[in-house]
């Protein structure tokens, strides 16, 4: 969802989010101010950019392999405007598995670096380094023999960038992977996210002097993608290994598919229930959710039948699941509810809000681990 897809490499689609254009644009303009040819300098900052950006793909690729070698689960490649994510499942569970994967990535773009440089200094005289670094500072005329040179450029820095010690950065995850060898993983996380902290305030104050908005946004991103990373770990480690059974609702009421969506509604006003599941002859034909009644409600009004806009196809999980890759199921698909079944029977319904409980519940008196299984 908001990205499109663009090819499939070692089984892995690689896509680009709607607002990568942007980049392209910024590129165009940034290149081509102070240039003789207006044109052509935005023409080179567009074709460097996507060059620079298919490197980008070979580092999340690296990181990929890595993962699937390990024994994780790829489930895709997107291309930011900031740069590339690869989605995986899961981190691999040993902090050496964890260093080398994040290791992959920057060593990816320094052998390209290094590479490029190396062909340059076979096709072109040595003073192109100098030219190339007197037309970039100075804003003179861009030359396509200089594209090779500001690739080889941009991949070192890319790969020097990227193992600054600081979440979601490769160096935080190589950090937390040296912190994890000498304490517990949740700790190692904890210490390797507020440093990555630091680092994007610090960022943050050089940009703001500066006048630096592209600084600024990275700083930013820094600091959320840090934040994000301890909340991950925190959820791990209150959820891995509870089971859905624990957690999950009871005996939910449920609706027909040809009943009125105003029976739903009045249900949703009298309790606490805000999801249903459809059931036609006994048998579990489709989920009713709270923003499908409220899509409903605008759209068609109350006496439409629930059928026009239930779910008619929807995951669904077993008691013995774990509950942490659950919710990290239904965050990547957007699900606000599973049904629970055992053995083809109805058993309940496991809602976002269940997973909060069940995390502040964990959070607030740990001594609910011990009962997890």
């Amino acid at each position: 969802m908001g990205s499109l897809k663009l090819f499939t490499i070692k089984g892995i689609p690689v896509r680009v989010h709607i607002t990568f254009p942007l980049i392209l644009i910024w590129a165009a303009i940034q290149f081509g101010r102070g240039q003789s040819s207006v044109w052509q300098g935005a023409l080179f900052g567009v074709v460097v950019t996507l060059l620079l950006f298919f490197c980008v793909v070979l580092h999340e690729l690296a990181h990929s392999l890595f993962a699937i070698r390990f024994g994780s689960r790829v489930n895709e490649i997107t291309l930011l405007p900031l740069g590339g994510v690869a989605q995986m499942e899961r981190i691999p569970d040993r902090p050496y598995q964890e260093l080398l994967m994040a290791l992959a990535g920057p060593v990816t773009s320094g052998v390209i670096g290094v590479g490029l440089a190396l062909l340059i200094l076979l096709l072109f005289p040595l003073r192109i380094w100098t030219d190339f670094v007197r037309a970039i500072s100075s804003g003179g005329t861009l030359s396509w023999s200089y594209l090779l040179p500001y690739l080889a450029v941009t991949n070192l820095f890319l790969a020097g960038f990227n193992l600054l010690p600081a979440f979601p950065l490769d160096g935080g995850r190589v950090l937390r992977a040296v912190l994890a060898i000498m304490m517990p993983y949740d700790r190692a996380t904890t210490l390797a996210v507020r440093i990555g902290q630091v680092l994007a305030w610090a960022l943050g104050l050089l940009g703001l002097l500066g006048g630096d908005v592209l600084l600024i946004l990275v700083a930013l991103f820094v600091y959320v993608g840090a934040s994000q990373e301890e909340r991950l770990v925190q959820l791990k480690a209150a959820l891995a290994g509870l089971r859905v059974r624990k957690a999950y609702s009871h005996s939910p009421q449920a609706v027909h598919p040809e009943d009125p969506l105003s029976y739903a509604v009045d249900m949703m006003l009298e309790g606490f229930q805000s999801d249903f599941p459809v059931f036609d002859e006994g048998r579990l034909v489709g989920m009713l959710t709270r923003n499908g009644v409220l899509r409903g409600l605008k759209e068609f009004g109350p006496q439409i039948p629930i059928r026009v806009v239930m779910l008619r196809e929807f995951p669904i999980v077993s008691p013995e699941d774990d509950l942490f890759e659950i919710q990290q199921r239904m965050s990547e698909t957007g699900a606000e509810v599973v049904p629970v079944v055992d053995e083809g029977r109805f058993l309940g319904l496991l809602t976002r809000q269940d997973l909060e409980e069940a995390y502040r519940l964990v959070t607030v008196y740990p001594a609910l681990l011990s009962r997890r299984r």
